[in-house]
């Protein structure tokens, strides 16, 4: 931990937008305060780990201690103030923010690295710097040292402590983060704000049961305790059966993982010991592990995988012994793919196991990165990256046993600083710190697109990205059904459902295999008995086509009237492409036959996005049907 016993640097100004907490904070106000400095930006899970470790010191010192966060952002989300306000209303901070959303004071204290803590002594002077986490021994150590020494000197100024003012109060949900749909149609939220879960009706609004005091904590039983719980899963029945519980709960500021019944809402923990993780390897009896961070849970392959976005990994547990091991990732940070154990990843987010259960999918919020995981050999259309069963010795107290070798592979994102909202090939396509996945009835996958408020669908068989729902206020789950998709929308405190854009319908249709040149497209109609195709102005109909990629076609795209029109697609002997995704919108009005001038008229709308396939002696006719209702 560097001192900055040599010569003494003076600290720079706080430098920045505005202030929140405070109306602001100059030279003159930190004189005669230890001062804590804490570069931190809101994606990051090991800041959050810091927010957590600095709390007992802050509590110590309170009367001689002046804590500053400096959020300088990494994500052009994040430097949005509205998205600021909510990240600090969401994470509890109640000491002064510096809103550093140009990096001012940052480049100043040549901060680089999130979280990076630099304590200036009641004289302005830097006495250290150091970054990352795990450090709130030392810095204990110092500020007690400090505080020691001014004191002697009569350099140090007291103040009365106040205490943090309680979160607002809501009935309905705060920062909601995952939704789980139950039997008989219910829907069990982690209403992460509020420290508890919400079993919700049908209509995503009228509350059944709370489970969960709502205070923040680790206890067990029917008057239970949670801390941001994040991720949701249901155990197989006979496995619930088996262990007397039914949904397993990410508990992510606790560490652990819980266990609970659905039938009387008993709570148990069944992983972690509410410590988080310091050793770079994990594995054995769960509940005498360590986790960090906890952030999703997924039934695959036989075991419950989790998310460990705290120490960049995938884990195992298996409820019925009660153990946990390592399944990919080595704690770097970054995008590698290849075999698990050797694999990159950076703060997995979200869980979808997909493709009958032999595919789990997952995001990978600080690569803005939709990436899959998959036993060697398994195909499923993959290639086999030749990972050979391997034999797993990372369980303590237990033998060895025969585990499968997995693989990890990047279906979209490129790294720790590519990110944006771009649809198309997957190799060009950009998300922005993605939280949420889910795999659609269809095969597709769905991706809560968190800070570009949108539910973007990767397609495997196309390889390509396009976007379902946008304006939405960082969203972080997807639950897609045949109506549509619920989304849940954290920060605007609600779960909502949707059928598509401008409330199309959308449709889904097999692979089509269609000849290079022109294609005939034809959208059939037929208006319900009683009605017929409204026709007074001439613009009853309307389509509008798309490709992805664009040069999939070299005519025919855009909006018209019209139910039908030729396309022109591109191929190989045309110097094309090969395949891609067409993208029809069709809209149709019918109007009631009996009531004259004063008829009723309604609107009929549907999407459809087409796996294409361009190959010579393919179709060349098209034809979708627009459903009358």
């Amino acid at each position: 931990m560097g001192t900055g016993r040599g010569p003494r640097v003076r600290a720079p100004r706080l430098q920045g937008r505005r202030w929140l907490n405070s109306t602001g904070l100059s030279p003159a106000d930190l004189r005669g305060s230890v001062v804590l400095l804490d570069f931190w930006t809101s994606s990051c899970v090991n800041c959050l780990h810091v927010l957590a470790e600095l709390r007992p010191l802050q509590e110590r010192f309170a009367d001689v201690l002046v804590t500053v966060g400096v959020h300088s952002p990494k994500f052009p989300h994040e430097a949005d103030p509205p998205a600021l306000d909510a990240a600090v209303d969401r994470l509890g901070v109640h000491h002064p923010v510096l809103d550093d959303a140009d990096l001012l004071t940052w480049g100043a204290y040549a901060a680089r690295a999130w979280p990076t803590l630099v304590v200036v002594d009641p004289e302005g002077y830097v006495v250290s710097s150091v970054s990352g986490e795990g450090h709130a021994a030392e810095l204990e150590l110092l500020v007690a040292d400090l505080v020691a020494e001014h004191d002697r000197r009569g350099t140090l100024r007291r103040s009365g402590s106040t205490a943090p003012p309680p979160p607002p109060g809501r009935t309905g949900l705060r920062f909601p983060a995952r939704a789980l749909p139950l039997t008989g149609g219910t829907v069990l939220v982690a209403d992460a704000g509020h420290h508890r879960l919400v079993e919700l009706e049908a209509d995503l609004s009228t509350h059944r049961r709370h489970l969960g005091t709502g205070e923040p904590g680790l206890v067990d039983g029917r008057a239970a305790r949670f801390a941001g719980p994040q991720g949701l899963a249901l155990l197989p029945g006979d496995v619930a059966a088996r262990v007397g519980y039914d949904v397993v709960v990410a508990d992510t500021q606790n560490h652990a993982l819980r266990g609970v019944r659905l039938a009387d809402g008993d709570v148990r923990t069944v992983a972690g010991t509410g410590r988080p993780l310091r050793r770079r390897e994990g594995g054995g009896p769960a509940l005498g592990q360590d986790l960090s961070s906890p952030w999703d849970v997924a039934w695959f392959d036989g075991q419950l995988v989790v998310a460990m976005a705290g120490v960049h990994q995938l884990w195992a547990f298996d409820p019925e012994p009660g153990l946990v091991r390592v399944l990919a990732g080595t704690t770097a940070e970054g995008l590698r793919d290849g075999p698990a154990e050797s694999a990159w990843c950076a703060q997995p987010s979200g869980l979808a196991a997909g493709a009958g259960g032999r595919v789990l999918w997952f995001v990978d919020a600080e690569t803005s990165a939709l990436r899959s995981l998959r036993r060697s050999g398994s195909g499923a259309g993959e290639p086999d990256r030749g990972v050979p069963v391997v034999t797993d010795h990372r369980f303590a107290n237990v033998d060895p046993v025969a585990r499968p070798g997995y693989v990890v592979r990047t279906h979209v994102g490129a790294g720790l600083f590519e990110f944006g909202s771009l649809d198309g090939p997957a190799a060009r396509a950009r998300f922005q710190h993605p939280l949420g996945v889910a795999v659609a009835p269809d095969g597709t996958v769905l991706v809560a697109d968190t800070f570009n408020g949108a539910v973007r669908r990767y397609d495997p068989v196309a390889d390509a990205v396009t976007t379902v729902l946008t304006d939405l206020a960082e969203p972080v789950d997807v639950l897609p059904d045949g109506a549509g998709l619920t989304t849940v929308d954290s920060a605007a405190h609600r779960l909502v459902r949707d059928l598509a854009p401008g409330g199309e319908r959308r449709a889904r249709v097999p692979r089509a295999d269609l000849r290079p040149g022109e294609v005939a497209l034809e959208v059939v109609f037929a208006p319900p008995p009683g009605r017929h195709l409204d026709d007074r102005a001439g613009g009853g109909t309307h389509l509008d086509v798309t490709a992805t990629p664009p040069d999939l076609l070299s005519a025919g795209t855009g909006a018209g009237p019209g139910l039908s029109r030729p396309v022109v697609l591109t191929g190989e002997g045309t110097g094309g492409v090969t395949g891609g995704v067409l993208h029809v919108s069709a809209r149709a009005a019918s109007c009631d036959v009996a009531a004259g001038a004063g008829a009723a008229c309604h609107l009929h709308r549907a999407r459809w996005d087409v796996p294409v396939r361009v190959v010579a002696g393919g179709d060349d006719r098209l034809v979708l049907t627009l459903p009358a209702d």
